[in-house]
């Protein structure tokens, strides 16, 4: 089951959300003695602001590099019939007279440039962009993308993670946590996940976004979509009377509390500091096996 963990603004309460439900399953199945490998999988999709691995505290056992693959063009063997910037849809590509400008930031490494060029003037090298980290904490096995400073696509970083997560085996439960927002990396870590789990917090701001993001998640994907209420008994109701009229089931309520903003300050998982929230992230993960089911 891969579940993304994503809201339509920051600030929310996602990563409190992430990594107290991947400690609780995987304590939970320590408990029960069930194989470690394999079992629970976190991986952390905000590659501009990672911060899982502030409450995991993972041992990273691998690194690497990722990018884009971007055009070079021989100068010698182009003949200047502006094939390649005809094809490029993002115009990263500009033919000045005999001159071909190839700009790296703009180009998605789609690959229709070296594809089409009658010549085979252009070849594509990697453009290193960013890089994923793995390892593991304790039964968790964890991933991360780490944006360079600087870049503006989060998406090929991104694709590389789902990717490592692919080979990494049937994990019992896979978490992807998101980016904020409803852009295209957002899209990126919803695209192939069987739930989408929205956390908000009850206040006009967080309404308007909560529409946003399932708009995108549910309208657009497809996807079901459950809601955790983060800071839950300040601001008003529009949350909860908008998932009524919706449909959209409230899964979790995390109340504003003063010892939940301590734990996440010192970046210690719910579950550990207030064990109390152990039975209720498993509560939340059997509900999402049911909200799968249907």
């Amino acid at each position: 089951m891969i579940v993304t963990v994503a809201s339509g603004k920051g600030g929310t309460g996602k990563t409190t959300v992430a990594t107290g439900l991947a400690v609780a399953v995987a304590t939970a199945l320590d408990q029960e003695q069930a194989p470690a490998d394999g079992t629970v999988q976190l991986i952390d999709c905000d590659v501009e602001e990672p911060n899982a691995h502030l409450f995991l505290k993972p041992a990273i056992q691998a690194r690497r590099e990722v990018g884009v693959l971007t055009p070079v063009v021989d100068q010698a063997k182009c003949n200047g019939c502006r094939r390649c910037a005809e094809v490029c849809a993002y115009h990263a590509i500009a033919v000045l007279g005999s001159e071909v400008l190839v700009f790296d930031e703009l180009c998605h490494g789609c690959g229709s440039c070296a594809t089409n060029c009658p010549e085979r003037a252009i070849r594509e090298e990697l453009r290193v962009t960013g890089v994923v980290e793995e390892g593991r904490s304790g039964p968790i096995a964890f991933a991360h993308g780490i944006l360079n400073v600087g870049e503006a696509m989060a998406v090929p970083v991104i694709r590389e993670l789902k990717r490592r997560q692919a080979k990494n085996g049937p994990d019992r439960l896979v978490i992807r946590d998101a980016p904020p927002g409803t852009s295209c990396p957002v899209v990126e870590c919803l695209r192939g996940a069987d739930y989408a789990l929205m956390v908000t917090e009850p206040t006009p701001f967080g309404l308007h976004d909560l529409r946003m993001a399932v708009g995108v998640a549910r309208d657009e994907l497809g996807l079901p979509v459950g809601v955790v209420i983060n800071r839950d008994g300040v601001g008003d109701r529009g949350v909860e009377e908008y998932c009524r009229r919706e449909g959209i089931p409230v899964l979790m309520r995390i109340p504003l509390d003063r010892r939940i903003a301590e734990a996440c300050s010192e970046g210690v998982p719910l579950p550990v500091a207030l064990p109390e929230y152990l039975g209720t992230f498993l509560s939340l993960y059997r509900r999402l096996q049911e909200g799968v089911g249907r």
